[in-house]
């Protein structure tokens, strides 16, 4: 069974996670991360550390740790990050676009770079956009721009959906979900962000205006996750207060370059997420409508969201924010972060706290060093 560390009560959580991700995490998943044969990055570390280098890779991790190197040369935390992030970018774009004749990336490559999974995804497209944003921001390379405006096009055309929002995938599925719109509107942001264009902050409006009108249960105060192709809401209602947590912030983050106010929606998600901690004070994976904890398991990303949420709400002045989101990176570190491999951390415990996965996602990354860096924003 994990046990927490006492000695994160008295540190300074802030400093000692960036450090943590300088001097440690940055430099793992950038040795032993990234396939030097092959390119590319790795899915999975095993619990020593070593890399699994057969393994499947999505295309959503590849656009997540393009994502993190990218943010962490922009912020001079890892300055090596740049050129990673530029070899990262041209293994996607060289294995993952268009290599069967269509637009679009495709889902999943080989360990060799071959394709595996020709589908297009729309949760994948979003984290692309977000990795191309980003890497644009280091250089405003014009060529990168101009995988943007591609990127953009595919969205608006073949990917658009008629009852609004954009389609699950090509070919689609069912059922439609909030998860990929959400991830589209961090990534609008960050294009937004990039290049003031606004094309971008006017899909981030249009993405706003389906959280208000279809994704968020208002009278029960919490957020859908899975619709009917014209956005009904699937009965019965499962809740992942992670999600919740991540809304919590990016609206912080839309009311940032709209002038919109959020803070009504902001302060209702949050109160509706806290219901589904459990005793350790982490957020579960599930629950349903009525804040009953339905799947009692408890994630690592959940934590970096919450730890968000209320560092949005600390930025607004809301009063006792700063010593939660305080509290939730002690949690984030105490329980998650303290692996044996540094720089590592685990992915999900049981309600007794026994580690559930066997390795170390490299997907969990994004999450991580996402809360680190507002942390660091709001608070160092």
């Amino acid at each position: 069974m994990q046990q927490p560390s006492a000695s994160t009560d008295e540190c300074d959580i802030v400093a000692t996670l960036k450090s943590t991700i300088i001097d440690h995490s940055l430099p793992l998943w950038s040795r032993v991360g990234w396939d030097d044969t092959r390119g590319g990055f790795v899915e999975r570390l095993d619990q020593s550390g070593r890399p699994d280098l057969e393994a499947t890779r999505r295309v959503r991790v590849q656009a997540r740790q393009i994502y993190c190197f990218a943010k962490a040369a922009q912020c001079g935390w890892y300055p090596e990050g740049r050129a990673l992030a530029l070899r990262g970018l041209d293994y996607l774009l060289d294995k993952a676009k268009g290599r069967d004749g269509r637009p679009g990336f495709v889902h999943t490559l080989a360990a060799d770079g071959t394709k595996l999974d020709g589908r297009r995804d729309c949760y994948d497209h979003a984290f692309v956009l977000l990795a191309l944003s980003n890497v644009y921001a280091l250089n405003h390379d014009t060529q990168v721009l101009g995988e943007i405006d591609e990127l953009l096009a595919f969205l608006d055309g073949p990917m658009r959906s008629a009852t609004g929002g954009y389609l699950e995938s090509l070919p689609d599925a069912a059922p439609r979900r909030q998860n990929p719109h959400m991830h589209l509107l961090e990534a609008m942001i960050a294009a937004f962000d990039a290049t003031g264009d606004a094309r971008f902050l006017n899909r981030a409006g249009e993405l706003f205006g389906l959280f208000t009108s279809h994704f968020y249960d208002a009278p029960r105060r919490v957020l859908g996750e899975y619709f009917e192709n014209d956005w009904t809401t699937i009965e019965p209602v499962c809740v992942e207060p992670g999600h919740q947590a991540e809304w919590t912030w990016l609206l912080k983050e839309y009311q940032r370059i709209s002038g919109h106010d959020t803070a009504a929606y902001r302060e209702q998600l949050l109160a509706s997420t806290l219901r589904y901690q459990d005793a350790s004070g982490c957020l579960i994976d599930e629950g349903n409508a009525d804040g009953v904890i339905t799947k009692s398991t408890r994630r690592c990303w959940p934590q970096t969201e919450l730890a968000k949420a209320w560092l949005a709400q600390a930025q607004h002045g809301v009063a006792g924010a700063e010593q939660a989101a305080r509290a939730a990176l002690r949690s984030l570190h105490r329980f998650y972060l303290c692996h044996p491999v540094r720089g590592a951390w685990y992915d999900q415990f049981d309600q007794n706290g026994r580690s559930l996965v066997d390795v170390v996602p490299a997907s969990t990354f994004y999450h991580i060093f996402c809360a680190v860096h507002e942390a660091d924003q709001v608070l160092g």
